[in-house]
């Protein structure tokens, strides 16, 4: 059985759902990481880095959001969640996942924890180079929703509108969120209207943004 270690809303918010969705079985360790568990001797065996989420396969730790939903998608026997081998929306799939893992999540990471690349004095200075990232990428996501949607890889729900959606939530107390763009705002209504959001959000304890 698959074992996530996650902490509510983080990065692991998306692995998560993806579980659930795929109806996986799987089990729960909750991070407690106001308490820095993540850094814990213990935990840093599991997760170098020091973050969630961890997942243990066969008894051994993957690490990275991302990586673990396309291999997650591939393990579906269905392959419901990741587009055919050679298409066109394989190539999105890929292309996309990068993007959002490289050329996102890191601004995020800027955004919550400013002090972390220049020290207290930059706080100011991030935030605001952070936020103009997110909201570029915002721009060039809506774009591609409006042209290829209503998901990245078009028709198809993938696993790569999980990681989205994560990210998307993410901006929720921005100035300006991802839902003040309309393309973006109709896939995120679509991917919160999913019982396995519903199921998440009881299972991780959230209340906002439901």
């Amino acid at each position: 059985m698959l074992t996530l270690y996650y902490a509510p809303g983080t990065a692991s918010l998306c692995v998560h759902q993806f579980l659930i969705e795929l109806g996986i079985e799987h089990r729960l360790e909750k991070v407690d990481t106001d308490a820095k568990q993540q850094k814990s001797p213990e935990y840093l065996k599991l997760n170098p880095a020091g973050v969630v989420p961890t997942l243990i396969v066969d008894g051994a730790p993957m690490v990275e959001s991302s990586a673990m939903l396309m291999w997650l998608a591939e393990q579906d026997p269905q392959a419901r969640f990741v587009p055919g081998e050679g298409s066109r929306g394989r190539r999105d799939y890929l292309q996309w996942f990068l993007l959002l893992a490289n050329g996102l999540q890191p601004p995020f990471r800027a955004w919550f924890y400013p002090a972390e690349p220049a020290g207290e004095a930059a706080i100011d200075a991030v935030k605001a180079n952070a936020r103009v990232r997110i909201e570029a990428m915002w721009d060039r996501i809506n774009a591609h929703l409006e042209q290829n949607g209503p998901y990245v890889c078009g028709a198809q729900l993938t696993a790569v509108d999980f990681f989205l959606f994560m990210l998307c939530r993410w901006s929720r107390n921005m100035p300006k969120p991802a839902t003040e763009w309309p393309y973006l705002a109709m896939f995120i209504a679509s991917m919160k209207a999913r019982p396995s959001f519903k199921t998440l959000y009881a299972r991780e304890g959230l209340t906002e943004w439901a």
